[in-house]
Order: structure tokens, then sequence, then C-alpha cells
């Protein structure tokens, strides 16, 4: 028999929820309503900077209201860094992270004094200068204090790694193939730890995926490379590898994609012009939506709002 189709919704709580958000965590929940899975419902707060609880509170409030039920308890990653402690750590014992002291602005400094601009999947691929500095001056520089944020030797991942190419499938692209060429021109050696963000998004999410079971990855064609780089990690701590449908995104009038940001009018404000659930649905393109009846579901299956 086949194992149930396991998906989650994971916003981060830096602002309120907008119409891009509703489009993302009803097409995770219709589709485990479909296959008869199971929906899950993770606050992803690991950055301690941006990320309060009146917006997670929102969070809850604004899900519920468009007729979603998840189950409990809700992960929230930010009581859970030890755990991510623990997957650093593993790394670590493999020599395979290391300090890097360099700021944002030494790093465009490097890479404008070499005269090229190397550009990934996330922007400027980071020159490798710390990678290259002894142990010596690397505990010398954390002694003293000096601010530093871990990142992956990614050359020295990719060579540990073994059965390559890696590969991964998206409902919509089809069969992927990672190989090492792709990770180094693609990302360089990524941060994985900062000291206001203890674990990186990368980790986190791909950690979490494993632990909770979760077989479909439902998220926007924004991320889509970075499944490259989360297939890596897998493979490194020998995770399981869930299947992807990265959807489309959706845009204000101008054609740009809806952000916090950028001032994508929120859930809450909609409710409060006066607009149902039903109506936001519609305004997401996706009506009619399957709701179900919501005391009844949480009766049967204990699940419900927090």
């Amino acid at each position: 028999m086949p194992s149930p189709v396991v998906t989650r919704c994971a916003p981060s709580p830096t602002g309120h929820l907008h119409l891009g958000h509703a489009y993302a965590a009803g097409i995770a929940w219709m589709r485990a309503q479909q296959a008869g899975g199971r929906f899950l419902l993770r606050i992803e707060d690991i950055d301690l900077t941006r990320c309060r609880p009146e917006f997670t509170d929102a969070i809850f409030d604004d899900l519920a209201w468009l007729g979603l039920t998840w189950e409990q308890p809700v992960r929230r990653q930010s009581e859970h860094f030890a755990e991510y402690r623990h997957a650093l750590d593993m790394l670590q014992d493999q020599g395979l992270l290391y300090p890097c002291f360099c700021t944002r602005k030494q790093i465009a400094a490097e890479i404008a004094a070499s005269g090229q601009a190397p550009h990934g999947f996330e922007g400027a691929i980071y020159p490798g200068t710390c990678r290259h500095l002894s142990r010596s001056e690397r505990l010398d520089r954390m002694a003293s204090g000096e601010p530093y944020a871990l990142r992956l030797d990614l050359p020295a991942a990719c060579r540990l790694v073994s059965g390559w190419p890696l590969r991964w499938h998206d409902e919509t692209s089809g069969h992927q193939t990672v190989t090492q060429d792709l990770l180094l021109q693609g990302f360089g050696d990524v941060v994985l730890a900062r000291k206001e963000t203890p674990a990186s998004y990368h980790l986190c999410v791909t950690h979490d995926d494993a632990l909770q079971g979760v077989t479909l990855v439902t998220r926007g064609r924004d991320l889509f490379h970075a499944t490259h780089l989360h297939r890596l990690l897998q493979a490194l701590f020998g995770w399981p590898v869930p299947a992807y449908a990265h959807h489309r995104l959706l845009t204000d009038e101008s054609g740009e994609r809806l952000a916090k940001r950028k001032d994508a009018k929120p859930l809450r404000e909609l409710r409060g012009a006066g607009l149902s659930p039903a109506e936001v649905w519609r305004m997401a393109g996706l009506a009619p939506f399957p709701l179900t009846d919501r005391s009844a579901a949480a009766k049967r299956d204990g699940v419900g709002d927090e």
C-alpha cells in the first residue's frame, strides 16, 4: 500500500499573510485532501530579528478564516534550534563547515576588485575567502569575539557525496539532474547559520520536511532552484527525497510578484473590506474551493485551529 500524501504550509511570521500565501496554502491543503492524506502547518520563525508572535497568531487566524484545518501540534522552528545545531555539528564533524568573517560589504568589495561578479541562483557567488584560512587563524578570530557565519564547504561536500548526479522530480518540469558543477556555479559556499539566525532556511526546511515525513513539497516557482541545494543536503544527511510541485506565483496589476516587502494587500484587509472566504479563494484562482465541514473534520481527525 502506498504511503499517504503529506503536504505542508510553512509561512514565516514576518508580516501578515497576503493572497499569494492563501494560494500556496490552498494548493497544499487541496493536494492532501484529494489524496486522503495529511496537511501540516509549520511556522518558520528562525529569523529572530524579524519574526513576531503577533504575526504567528495572525497566520492561525487567517488560515482558519479561510476554512483550512491542520494537525496539532504546529511545529515552530524557533523551538527547535537545538535540533538544527545537532545537524550543523554533524556537518562540522565531517569538516564541511567553516566560519566566515566577511561582511556583505567586504564580499562585494572583493568581487568588485576581482573584475568579475559570478552570479548564481541567489545572487553573487561568495568567492570562498575564508575557506582558505588556517585552523589557528579561525580559532583566534572566533575566540576574539569577531562575528562570523557558518558556510558549507561546497567542494568538500560534493566530494563526500557519492552517486552523482543527484536527482529529484518536479510535477511540472519533470525529472531534474543535479551535478557538482551546477551546485558550484549556482550557489557556492552557502551560509547555513548566522549569529542573528542560528540556522538557515535551507537547512531548516530540508531537516523539517524529512523529520515530519513530508512526501510532497508544494511551493512557489521562486524556490525551484533552491531544491538543487536541498537535494545535496538530503544526500549528506541520508534524508528521504520528497516529490515537488513548484506552482505559479501570484502577481499584482503591474506583473510584480506579491510580496510582504512590496506591501501586498494583507488577507485581513480583504476580510475587513467585507470579502468572504469564497471570494478570496476566487481572487486567488482556486474557486470553487473544496471546503470541508471544519467542525466535523476536527472531531474526526483531531485537527483544527491553534
